[in-house]
């Protein structure tokens, strides 16, 4: 939307709704915005003091994230591994998210593709700790306090102001399709991370703003399934865990069928 159809669409809401979306706006979003919000609501008030930007090695950062996500998928932080000091087996979750932290800065890089693959590798592992115990917590990514689809929303975001549509539409149609989790990244499902967590068909609809971007990702995305079918198609149907993999991709990937099919207009 421009201003005009902006302010059009304001005009609409009453007071309730107004304060509803601007409070939604403030919890789900990043501490930076909601520091701007904060600024608007108070522009009588002192100004936010200017943060130094900090600055990381893309190179390095990708390279200590394979090193860390090698390490949890070994078991390296549940046993007695020398890889691994004990201290850090208890902070687990701090070095967890200075990883994510250092990964979005690498996006800031004006070459997003350690960055974009540091932040992937860290992603893939969040999928993972839904299932399997890499680090000692009942509910994983609500003690790392890391929400996935804010994570997903940056690197989409960056991938798309650096590469382009299309490849941004390549990469990103078959994360949606791994990652896309129908009741979250939590075990539970309750906490405070789970409160601002959204699906990534809504991440990805903010980004599909005209219809042509809508027609090529789905192309994309179809692309994906027929791919994801044809990886899975030797197990007969009701039988084994291909089959209940397939099911539950189903599941996840439900409300991006009904946004994606048919395309805005189309």
């Amino acid at each position: 939307m421009d201003r005009a159809a902006f302010f059009n669409r304001l005009a609409s809401l009453d007071e309730g709704q107004l304060q509803k979306a601007l409070w939604n706006l403030y919890w789900r979003g990043t501490a930076e915005a909601r520091r701007r919000i904060e600024s608007e609501l108070d522009p009588a008030g002192p100004r936010p003091r200017q943060v130094e930007v900090e600055v990381v090695d893309p190179e390095q950062t990708l390279n200590e994230v394979i090193d860390f996500v090698d390490l949890a998928r070994s078991g390296a932080y549940l046993s007695r591994d020398r890889r691994v000091a004990p201290r850090d087996r208890t902070r687990w979750r701090f070095i967890f998210r200075q990883h994510v932290k250092n990964a979005e800065l690498a996006l800031r890089d004006n070459d997003v593709t350690d960055g974009a693959r540091a932040m992937e590798l860290l992603i893939d592992l969040a999928q993972e700790m839904q299932s399997y115990d890499y680090f000692r917590s009942d509910d994983p990514i609500e003690a790392a306090r890391i929400v996935v689809s804010d994570e997903v929303s940056m690197l989409w975001s960056r991938v798309l102001d650096q590469v382009g549509f299309d490849g941004f539409a390549r990469s990103a149609a078959p994360q949606l399709v791994r990652w896309e989790s129908r009741f979250g990244w939590t075990r539970t499902g309750f906490g405070r991370v789970p409160e601002k967590e959204v699906s990534l068909a809504t991440v990805a609809a903010r980004l599909l703003t005209v219809p042509d971007r809508w027609v090529a990702f789905t192309d994309c995305y179809l692309e994906e399934l027929d791919s994801v079918a044809r990886r899975t198609s030797g197990t007969p149907p009701g039988r084994g865990p291909t089959d209940r993999s397939r099911r539950h991709c189903a599941e996840n990937l439900a409300e991006g069928h009904l946004m994606l099919r048919p395309a805005p207009g189309t």
